[in-house]
């Protein structure tokens, strides 16, 4: 009797593994695109969601915990090398987007995918690619945060804007990389090169970051990011060329999400200094000012220079 019910229970089991692991091949190999199923960080979930889970982990429990009794790291030559780097990889993103995919024979209604192993379409899908791995490199903003316990700037909106681009663009090399879901990745690295381009000067040269009064049109340019990509992807509805409509299930929501996220902080740090009588202007010398004392104490990289 014993021997009977070991045998249906290890039947079951290998019945259930079984399962699991075609459903995963199905999800995970048979249904991904072959020319990048097994490119790095490709192959599979895991590492992705692994790197994720850990950036979490870090951002919300143990990096604040570690950074609690210590003083903020000032960072300021890794910021400004680390602020040159995404200007120079966002600045090469998007002319890769320009004159691999916009330049050429792309389809402003409804772009396929080309899956084909051409020097085109795979130049189109590398890039995809650099683009996700780019998504990761941009968890450092975060990390940074943390380290120089700026714990304000670590919005919801910051937070879900990070964690979704990675596993978004994962999606996208893994299944479709190139086509008509490349146009939002295109006008996002161009976004980027100002974004990180204000950042890299800010970082450069504190002493003048009362001049920079552009940052809030970043904001403006990130909010019509979103208007483009949901208009822009409104047109599989009426248009079909074989690229997924399904597909809008996640974008258009995203993008109208994203475009109230942002719309709610422009609101919040812009409008209403706006009506208490503080223009920005006045605002980011008052925030110059307070750095440039915290400077003049002798604290370098979280600790003081007698230390």
């Amino acid at each position: 009797m014993n021997a009977s019910a070991s045998l249906t229970a290890d039947r079951m089991s290998n019945i259930y593994n079984n399962s699991v692991v075609r459903v995963y091949h199905h999800l995970f190999h048979d249904l991904s695109d072959p020319r990048t199923r097994d490119w790095f960080l490709i192959s599979s979930p895991v590492p992705g969601a692994s790197i994720l889970i850990g950036y979490l982990y870090f951002i919300l429990s143990w990096g604040p915990r570690h950074m609690e009794h210590r003083k903020p790291y000032q960072l300021k030559n890794i910021l400004v090398l680390y602020n040159f780097l995404q200007v120079l990889i966002s600045t090469w993103l998007f002319w890769e987007g320009l004159d691999g995919a916009w330049l050429k024979n792309y389809n402003w209604k409804c772009e396929p995918v080309d899956f084909s192993y051409s020097p085109d379409a795979l130049r189109v899908a590398r890039g995809v690619y650099f683009y996700f791995l780019a998504k990761l490199t941009e968890l450092l903003d975060t990390v940074f945060f943390v380290l120089r316990k700026k714990e304000r700037q670590i919005t919801f909106l910051h937070l879900y804007h990070h964690t979704v681009m990675p596993m978004v663009s994962w999606g996208a090399t893994k299944y479709y990389p190139g086509g008509h879901g490349i146009f939002i990745g295109i006008i996002n690295s161009f976004v980027h090169i100002i974004m990180y381009s204000y950042y890299l000067l800010a970082a450069l040269l504190p002493q003048y970051q009362q001049y920079l009064w552009w940052k809030k049109y970043i904001t403006t340019l990130q909010m019509g990011q979103f208007c483009l990509a949901f208009l822009h992807n409104l047109q599989l509805l009426f248009y079909d060329c074989e690229y997924p409509k399904w597909s809008l299930l996640l974008v258009l929501p995203n993008a109208i999400f994203f475009y109230f996220l942002f719309a709610d902080f422009y609101n919040n740090a812009y409008t209403t200094k706006k009506e208490h009588g503080a223009s920005p202007i006045q605002d980011t010398a008052k925030a110059s000012d307070i750095a440039e004392k915290v400077s003049n104490n002798g604290i370098s990289n979280g600790k003081r220079k007698s230390d």
